[in-house]
């Protein structure tokens, strides 16, 4: 068993007159895969993409895909099981 533990990114957002508009959150490393989405707040941004990001690597290992482990400023693994939390 590995651990993957993502680096995401949350950042407010805006529509396209610039006016605020929630937020949007994205993992770099598998966005290029779909890891992308939003929430009308930050917290709930955090949570969609989290779900987001679990969805993407369920896919990726029913595909027979690796699961990125590099560059080590975006992934990190861990052989044995973590628990993060996020304050």
């Amino acid at each position: 068993m590995k651990t993957y533990n993502f680096r995401v990114v949350v950042e407010p957002d805006e529509d396209f007159d610039g006016n605020p508009s929630g937020w949007h959150a994205y993992c770099p490393v598998l966005e290029a895969r779909g890891a992308s989405t939003w929430g009308a707040t930050q917290g709930e941004a955090v949570k969609n993409i989290e779900s987001v990001v679990h969805m993407v690597v369920a896919s990726m290992i029913a595909h027979g895909e690796s699961i990125p482990d590099a560059p080590s400023d975006e992934v990190e693994v861990s052989v044995e099981p973590r628990v993060a939390v996020t304050v």
